[in-house]
């Protein structure tokens, strides 16, 4: 190092030190303004801090390396911790001390490359390791909430679980009380007055009450004659029938479709009006199980609830009727009572009905319905009719099927195929000559092959003609390989 250099060095560090042991000497006397004040020690305080505070300021203005190397030690750990903001700072500092220096200017670009890098990640955001950072604090919060909920989910279905094994318990030890009472009453005993009494007392609350209408009602299926009506007569000796009528005039409609079913088997009355109201409800099982508890209830006329229908009858329920019918092998109504319904479905239904059950004598008000303005009613009652093998059908067939659509046109032509009335040979040879619609000849070609010798002399004939060409459509009906 040059001689001149340390000289200088020594030569500032002298002065410097000398500046300061004549400050310090001077200090106790002085006051902040300038002044000698001995009176006043607080005063004496603040003047020496004062002066503390301007040697270091002339201390760092004299020895600028040292304040260089400060600031860069400074900036170096702070980048070692990962505290790019401050050290970047310091670099920043230690660049206007010494703007010469190629490390310091290095390290401020590279500094300032990486926090643009950082900004520029979302992922992976700059965290702060010695204290908390929002994400992690977010992290603890969720990390603690799961713990809690599965923990409290874990008391729940330990709970519920004991719950429903004890509810098992009481419900089979319930059920096995009511149907030995219920037995004895019924079968056994010759002094039936206690028994009463005893399934009153064990009855004392809603839910008890509620299992023992279900044990009579699943009881009573299986009973017929005396039984049953002693087991009906006890029912209203232990006011059942009031739970029963509460939940038919209740607002939820899965408790009163239980108290349909419960009035139903017990042949209770008293709410019927209540069920016939309930078959215009939106809810289609609703209505459904209104249908089936008038049928149980109305002995002398099972279906008169088809005289109060206004809306829609699904398929659904058009199945569950006949299912009804046929499965209780109740009697069948004359389903032409409902011809002249208001309702387009129950119309529908009844003609169904009548093809199934094969009501033959009701022809004449089915032919009726031919006349009718809804094209679905047409259709069916042309299905049934021919179903059925209505003779009397031919001619209305032949004098509607001009006015027809499409499809109840070809509707037309089967029926009087299944039909085979040779009255039609001549009109089913018109159809074939006049319409140029394929489906319509092939239809009408297969309903005079249908009708017998005749009706396929008439299509031998035909092929042959020389006005039209029949050859194909003649020959399709009547290979026998389709």
């Amino acid at each position: 190092m040059d001689t001149r250099v340390i000289t200088k060095r020594s030569f500032s560090h002298s002065h410097t030190g000398l500046l300061i042991i004549i400050l310090l000497i001077a200090a106790p006397g002085l006051s902040i303004s300038g002044t000698f004040n001995d009176d006043n020690p607080d005063s004496l305080v603040k003047s020496r801090f004062h002066i503390a505070d301007s040697l270091s300021t002339i201390y760092q203005a004299t020895d600028t390396e040292g304040t260089f190397r400060q600031i860069l030690r400074k900036a170096e750990w702070a980048e070692k911790y990962n505290q790019k903001d401050k050290a970047l700072t310091f670099y920043r500092q230690a660049l206007e001390i010494n703007p010469g220096s190629f490390y310091v200017q290095e390290r401020i670009k590279n500094l300032s490359k990486d926090m643009r890098q950082d900004r520029n990640n979302y992922f992976l955001p700059d965290t702060d390791f010695e204290r908390s950072s929002w994400l992690i604090q977010i992290l603890v919060l969720i990390t603690l909430y799961s713990s809690v909920s599965m923990i409290a989910l874990l008391v729940f279905i330990l709970l519920h679980r004991n719950y429903m094994q004890r509810d098992t318990i009481i419900r089979q030890e319930l059920r096995e009380k009511y149907q030995l009472l219920l037995m004895d009453y019924l079968f056994d005993a010759e002094d039936k007055t206690e028994i009463p009494v005893k399934i009153n007392d064990i009855a004392a609350n809603r839910f008890k009450r509620v299992l023992l209408v279900d044990e009579m009602k699943d009881l009573i299926v299986n009973l017929s004659g005396d039984a049953a009506e002693k087991l009906r007569g006890l029912y209203y000796k232990l006011n059942l029938d009031v739970d029963s009528k509460r939940k038919v005039f209740s607002l939820k409609w899965h408790i009163k479709v239980k108290g349909f079913r419960e009035l139903a088997f017990m042949n209770a009355r008293e709410a019927n009006h209540e069920i016939v109201r309930c078959l215009q409800s939106n809810n289609s099982i609703l209505r459904m199980e209104a249908q089936l508890a008038l049928v149980r209830l109305n002995d002398n006329d099972r279906f008169s609830f088809l005289d109060h229908i206004k809306r829609p009858l699904t398929k659904w329920e058009q199945l569950n009727i006949h299912e009804m019918i046929v499965g209780h092998n109740l009697e069948v109504p004359d389903f032409k009572r409902w011809l002249d319904s208001p309702n387009r479905t129950v119309i529908i239904f009844s003609l169904s009905m009548i093809k199934v059950f094969k009501q033959n004598e009701s022809w004449e008000r089915v032919i009726d319905l031919l006349k009718n303005k809804d094209e679905e009613i047409r259709k069916t009652a042309i299905y049934v009719l021919g179903a059925l093998r209505i003779r009397q059908a031919a001619k209305a067939f032949k004098n509607h099927y001009k006015y027809e659509v499409y499809e109840n046109m070809l509707a037309i032509l089967v029926a009087l195929g299944k039909i085979a009335d040779e009255s039609a040979i001549k009109f089913l040879i018109i159809v074939i000559d006049k319409e140029d619609d394929v489906q319509l000849q092939i239809e009408a070609a297969r309903a005079l092959r249908d009708t017998g010798e005749n009706g396929q002399k008439a299509l031998e004939k035909l092929m042959h003609s020389d006005y039209k060409n029949y050859q194909i459509i003649i020959k399709h009906v009547l290979d026998k390989r389709i």
